[in-house]
C-alpha cells in the first residue's frame, strides 16, 4: 500500500468548523508550559517542561478540533498572551480557502477568540509582526498570502491584503505551481517577506503596521529548483538565512535596512559529500547571542550545527548530529538554551538533546517523549522559564 503523505491526507480531510473550542481537559498550573501543534484531530497539545532534567510531561489538549488539518503551524504574540494558528484545509466557511484563528492564553489553556478565511487553500504558516498587530498567513496549496489586523483583544480582522503568485520552478514534482510556505518580518518591522518554495523566490513587501497593508518592494531569486522554505534573521540585524528545501542548501543573505532587499553572500550545502538520496531541508534555530546557528534536514534526518560570527553572520561547521527520529519538522532551543527540542513528525516523538551553551555542541544521544505527529513547538512564559521560575 502506498504511504499517504500529509498533504495527500489533508486534501481528503473534511473541513469542519474551527469553532469546536478549546478543551478544558487539563488542570492549569504555574509550571513552564509548552504547546505542541499536532497534525491530528487533537490539534494543539500542552506539556509541562522541566528545564533542569530536560523532560516533558503531557498535560492534556489545549485546543481540540475535529480535523486532522488543524495546527500545522502556530505562533505566539510578542507578549505571549495570544496564540495564532493555521488550518491547512481546502474549504472553510463555505469558501475554497484555508483558515487562521486566534486564541487567548489563560492559565495555560487556549480560548478561541476569532477565525477567518485565508487567501487560498492549504494555509501552512502564520507569522505575527513585532508590534503584535499584524498577522500574515501563507498558503502552500493556493500559492497565496494574506494579512490581517489584530486588535487589542487578540481578535483577527477579515483579510486586509492578499496576493496570489503565478511563477513556478523547474522541479516537476514539487514546483508545478507557486507554493507560499513561510512569512517573516525584518528586524525593524518595516518589511514583510513571503518564501515561495514553488517559485524559487522570496517576495519582499513594505509593511504598514497600522493598516496591515503590504506594498511590493522587490524579490530575491534563489537558485532555480532550490525551493526557499524559511527565512530567519540573525540578531546582528543585517544577516538572514534562507533554507532551501528542495536541494538542502542555505542561502546566507545580507539584508538592507534601506530598502529591505536581500543579497546573496554565500550558499552552504547541508548534505554529506556523496549523498544522493531523497532530501528536504527544513528549519533554522539561532542562539540568542548569535554565536551559533542550527539547521534541520529531513529524509536522511539530521541536525547541522554551525558556529556563527556574531558581527558578520558567517558560518563555520561544527558537525551533523542525530535528530532523534524521522522527519524533523520543527526544532527549538528551550528558554535556557541548554536543551534542543526536535519535533520528529513521522516518529510521533519530541526528542530532547543537551546543549553546551559555550561550544554550541549538541549531545548525540537524547531523550524522547511521545507526541502525536508533532509539527511545531512553542514555549510559553519564556522570560520566567529563562530565569528558572515555575
Amino acid at each position: 500500500m502506498k504511504k499517504q503523505t500529509r498533504r495527500d491526507f489533508l486534501k481528503t480531510a473534511s473541513a469542519v468548523t474551527l469553532a469546536s473550542v478549546a478543551s478544558r481537559g487539563f488542570a492549569a498550573s504555574p509550571k513552564q508550559r509548552v504547546f505542541i501543534a499536532s497534525g491530528t484531530p487533537d490539534g494543539i497539545l500542552v506539556y509541562d517542561w522541566d528545564p533542569i532534567k530536560g523532560e516533558l510531561t503531557p498535560a492534556g489538549v489545549a485546543a481540540k478540533v475535529p480535523s486532522v488539518a488543524w495546527a500545522t503551524a502556530a505562533t505566539l504574540s510578542p507578549d505571549k498572551n495570544y496564540l495564532f494558528a493555521a488550518s491547512e484545509v481546502n474549504s472553510f466557511n463555505g469558501k475554497p480557502t484555508g483558515a487562521v484563528a486566534s486564541f487567548r492564553i489563560s492559565n495555560g489553556e487556549l480560548q478561541l477568540i476569532s477565525e477567518q478565511n485565508s487567501a487560498g487553500v492549504g494555509t501552512c504558516y502564520v507569522a505575527v509582526d513585532h508590534t503584535g498587530k499584524v498577522l500574515i498567513s501563507a498558503d502552500y496549496g493556493g500559492g497565496s498570502a494574506a494579512s490581517f489586523l489584530i486588535d487589542a483583544s487578540g481578535s483577527l480582522s477579515p483579510l486586509v491584503w492578499t496576493e496570489h503568485y503565478r511563477v513556478h520552478g523547474p522541479n516537476t514534482d514539487r514546483q508545478q505551481s507557486a507554493h507560499a510556505h513561510f512569512a517573516s518580518f525584518s528586524p525593524d518591522n518595516r518589511f514583510g517577506y513571503i518564501n515561495d518554495l514553488g517559485g524559487d523566490m522570496i517576495h519582499i513587501y513594505q509593511l504598514n503596521a497600522a493598516t496591515a497593508m503590504l506594498t511590493p518592494a522587490g524579490t530575491y531569486h534563489s537558485k532555480a529548483g532550490a525551493g526557499p522554505r524559511t527565512l530567519h534573521f540573525h540578531p546582528n540585524g543585517h544577516t538572514a538565512y534562507s533554507v532551501n528545501e528542495l536541494d538542502s542548501t542555505v542561502d546566507v543573505l545580507e539584508w538592507s535596512k534601506a530598502d529591505g532587499s536581500l543579497t546573496m553572500v554565500t550558499r552552504i550545502d547541508l548534505l554529506p559529500e556523496g549523498y544522493h538520496g531523497m532530501t528536504r531541508a527544513c528549519d533554522t534555530v539561532i542562539s540568542k547571542d548569535g554565536r551559533f546557528v542550527y539547521f534541520a534536514n529531513r529524509d536522511n534526518d539530521f541536525l547541522y550545527s554551525f558556529k556563527a560570527n556574531p558581527m558578520t553572520g558567517a558560518l563555520t561547521p561544527i558537525g551533523r548530529s542525530n535528530c532523534g527520529g524521522k522527519i524533523p519538522r520543527n526544532f527549538v532551543l528551550d528558554p535556557t538554551e541548554r536543551w534542543m527540542l526536535v519535533a520528529n513528525q513521522d516518529s510521533n516523538l519530541i526528542s530532547v538533546f543537551a546543549r553546551n551553551p559555550e561550544t554550541g555542541v549538541l549531545a548525540e544521544e537524547g531523550k524522547s517523549f511521545a507526541a502525536a505527529t508533532p509539527m511545531r513547538i512553542l514555549f510559553l512564559w519564556e522570560a520566567d522559564a529563562a530565569k528558572g521560575k515555575v
